[in-house]
């Protein structure tokens, strides 16, 4: 008998610290988990680890041999600034990595004779505005909006979307009566920032980096301008959406990808903020050309409507809350 149990990839980075926590608190199936890393030595023990590579077919095989997977958290990803190094690479780990594991979930949707599961974080990368005119003409961009992507990382999010609903909707419709599909449901994320985990290369990591520097007592400069303004979101409430949107029944669903956000603020907002917690931090700005070009493409607001009226999304954290009970006490912690 294969055991019963929820996948999560790429559950070393930031998201899948916390979601791992916070499945196992809840008492779910068997958590297995696939990273090329090892887990944080805080969260071993708490799943079943496979250090391994997301394209190795062989794996994946020897994986759905010993579980039935019903749930599936996709994390995995190679982010904004490392993908523009490697454009190729990027493609290969996001695209072909996610539709191996949509082949996979749909396959186990025909076999359970129920669907599969498959929760996928995008980005507002899967966004792009042309020019700061039209940025500030829509403060906050609906889902359906200026998808445009400039960044290899956002045209991979947004075809996996696109992949997603495919396989959820019209695969296998020609070939087979009455198919059972994955149920496929995506989060397009604003910058996430979490208090537990190092920033690793994002493009929006500007603010969390200017956290982590000022608790270690270290200069910083951000490779944006003062004025660039993108949303945020702290990790907490992007695991809450995960989890809500996972649970939230089929019928109550008007689309399979959704924005969810918490606040927006400039560079300069985010260092005041900083700066309110951590006095003597040094922070200053020298932007980045080819990074602030990648920002200034992301829209300044998300406009979340649908995840509120849909499944009741509402973050927990707005900018006062994230600071002064979230991120501030939890970071000067880590460095202390």
């Amino acid at each position: 008998m294969r055991k019963k149990g929820i996948l999560i990839t790429g559950a070393a980075g930031e998201i899948g610290d916390s979601l791992i926590r916070a499945l196992t608190s809840q008492g779910e199936d068997q958590i297995v988990t696939l990273d090329l890393k090892p887990l944080p030595k805080e969260n071993e023990g708490l799943s079943t680890h496979i250090q391994g590579d997301l394209m190795d077919q062989a794996l994946l095989a020897r994986l759905v041999s010993e579980y039935e997977i019903g749930t599936i958290y996709h994390l995995a990803a190679l982010l904004s600034t490392r993908a523009e190094f490697t454009p190729e690479m990027a493609h290969q780990v996001n695209v072909e990595g996610t539709l191996n594991l949509l082949r996979l979930a749909s396959d186990q949707s025909q076999w359970r004779g129920e669907p599969v599961l498959f929760m996928f974080p995008s980005s507002i990368a899967a966004y792009g505005m042309p020019n700061l005119e039209i940025k500030a003409q829509y403060p906050r961009v609906r889902e359906w909006e200026w998808n445009y992507p400039t960044t290899m990382y956002g045209c991979n999010k947004l075809y996996c979307e696109m992949l997603g609903v495919y396989y959820s909707q019209y695969y296998r419709q020609l070939a087979v009566d009455r198919p059972v599909t994955l149920d496929f449901r995506a989060l397009r994320f604003p910058g996430l920032i979490s208090a537990f985990t190092v920033p690793s290369g994002g493009t929006s990591d500007y603010g969390p980096e200017m956290l982590h520097a000022a608790a270690k007592g270290v200069p910083y400069e951000a490779f944006v301008r003062p004025d660039t303004c993108i949303p945020f979101m702290a990790m907490p409430d992007a695991v809450t959406a995960l989890l809500k949107l996972a649970k939230a029944p089929a019928s109550a669903l008007s689309r399979r990808v959704y924005n969810v956000t918490s606040f927006s603020l400039t560079a300069a907002e985010f260092k005041d903020m900083v700066l309110r917690y951590f006095p003597n931090a040094q922070i200053s700005f020298r932007p980045d050309l080819k990074r602030q070009r990648i920002v200034d493409s992301w829209p300044a607001g998300l406009n979340d409507n649908d995840a509120r009226r849909d499944w009741g999304w509402k973050p927990d954290y707005d900018l006062e809350r994230a600071f002064a009970e979230y991120l501030v006490p939890n970071i000067r912690k880590r460095y202390q």
